[in-house]
C-alpha cells in the first residue's frame, strides 16, 4: 500500500469524525429541547425555547450533510452497505427532521392555532433523536456482509442493543436540551430545566453504563480491545474522565452555575463518542469492512478534499460568528421574526 492510499482514507476518517461529532453536540442540544417539549406546558416557556435555538438549529445539521455526503464520496463502499442496512431508521430519521424543520418555522406564523405544530415539533425530536440512535446501534452490532455487499434484510438491524441505544440518545440530547435551557435561560424556566437536568443526569449515566458493558460482553473484538493488558491501561482515562465530567454536571446543577452543566453534558457525549471510536476503529462497516477496504480512488478523494480544505473554514468561522452573536441569555420578550 502507497503512502497516498494509506493517508488519504485516515484523513477522511479523522473529517467524518469530527463531522459527526459536531453533529451529535450541536444539533443535540436543540433536538433535545423538542424532546423536553410536552413537558413544558406554558406557552411562554415554549416560545423562549424555541427562541433559544432559533439561530442555530438549521446551521447545526450541515455537519449531518457533510458527514454523510463525505461517507458517499470517500468510501463508497461503505456507503454501498451501510444504506441498504439501515434504510428504515436513516429515512425515518431524515424525515422526521423534515417535519421538525417544517414544525419549527410553522409553529410561529400559525399562532393562536399551533397546536398541531408543537406536536410535530416534539414528535420529530424524538422520533430523529432515537431513530439516530438505533442506526448507530445496528452498526455498532453487525452488519451481514458477503462479496462486499449487504447480505442481510430489511430488518437486520432490529435488535434489543439497537433499541438500547436509540433510548440512550433520546435521554442524551434531553440532557443537552436541559442544560442548554440553564445556560441560556433565566427564572422559572431555567430552575425547570435545572430540575429536569438533575434528573436527567442519572439516567443518562445508567444507560451509557448499560451500553458500555453491554458492547463487549456482546462484541468479543471490542472487549478484547479495552480489556487486553497493556491496552486496559492506556485507556482507563476514558472512563475515569467520564466519571469526572459526570461529577462535573451534577456539581454545576446544584450550585447553580449556568454554563458549567452544559460543557460538562458536551464532554459526556464526546468522551462516549470517542470511546465507540476506540472500539471499532478502523472499522466503517463492523467488523467487514475497513477504512482502506471502503476507500474511494485516491484522486476522488483528493479532487473532494480541496473543495473541502477551502469551504470548512468557512463554515467553521460562520458558525463561530453565530454562537458569538447570539450569545448571553434568550429573554421572554425576543422573538424568532
Amino acid at each position: 500500500m502507497s503512502d497516498l492510499n494509506f493517508t488519504l482514507p485516515v484523513i477522511w476518517a479523522l473529517l467524518l469524525g469530527v463531522a459527526v461529532a459536531l453533529y451529535v453536540v450541536l444539533d443535540g442540544f436543540d433536538l433535545g429541547i423538542g424532546i423536553l417539549f410536552p413537558w413544558f406546558k406554558q406557552e411562554t416557556h415554549r416560545d423562549q425555547m424555541m427562541n433559544s435555538v432559533a439561530p442555530f438549529w438549521d446551521g447545526n445539521e450541515t455537519w449531518l450533510v457533510l458527514g454523510g455526503g463525505g461517507l458517499w464520496v470517500a468510501f463508497p463502499k461503505a456507503y454501498a452497505v451501510i444504506m441498504p442496512a439501515l434504510y428504515l431508521p436513516i429515512i425515518v430519521m431524515l424525515l422526521a427532521l423534515v417535519f421538525r424543520g417544517v414544525a419549527f418555522e410553522f409553529r410561529w406564523v400559525a399562532k393562536p392555532a399551533h397546536r398541531k405544530w408543537d406536536i410535530a415539533f416534539a414528535a420529530g425530536s424524538i422520533v430523529a433523536a432515537f431513530a439516530q440512535g438505533v442506526v448507530l446501534g445496528g452498526l455498532l452490532s453487525g452488519i451481514p456482509v458477503e462479496n462486499g455487499q449487504f447480505a442481510g434484510n430489511s430488518f437486520s438491524w432490529l435488535n434489543p442493543f439497537s433499541l438500547c441505544c436509540g433510548l440512550a440518545l433520546v435521554v442524551g440530547y434531553a440532557l443537552l436540551g436541559a442544560s442548554w435551557l440553564v445556560m441560556k435561560t433565566e427564572n422559572d424556566l431555567q430552575q425547570r430545566a435545572h430540575a429536569f437536568a438533575r434528573r436527567l443526569l442519572p439516567a443518562v449515566l445508567v444507560l451509557i453504563a448499560l451500553v458500555s458493558i453491554w458492547t463487549p460482553l456482546a462484541i468479543p473484538r471490542i472487549a478484547e480491545r479495552w480489556f487486553s493488558l497493556p491496552q486496559f491501561y492506556w485507556l482507563l482515562p476514558v472512563p475515569l474522565a467520564t466519571a469526572l465530567l459526570a461529577w462535573s454536571c451534577w456539581h454545576g446543577l446544584r450550585r447553580q452555575h449556568d454554563a458549567q452543566p452544559f460543557l460538562s453534558a458536551v464532554g459526556l457525549f464526546l468522551l462516549a463518542y470517542v470511546g465507540l471510536l476506540i472500539s471499532n476503529a478502523p472499522w466503517l462497516v463492523p467488523p467487514s469492512i475497513d477504512i482502506w477496504q471502503a476507500a474511494a480512488a485516491p484522486s476522488s478523494q483528493v479532487f473532494v478534499l480541496i473543495g473541502v480544505c477551502l469551504l470548512l473554514p468557512i463554515i467553521l468561522l460562520y458558525t463561530g460568528f453565530i454562537y458569538w452573536t447570539f450569545r448571553g441569555k434568550v429573554k421572554p420578550s425576543e422573538h424568532y421574526h
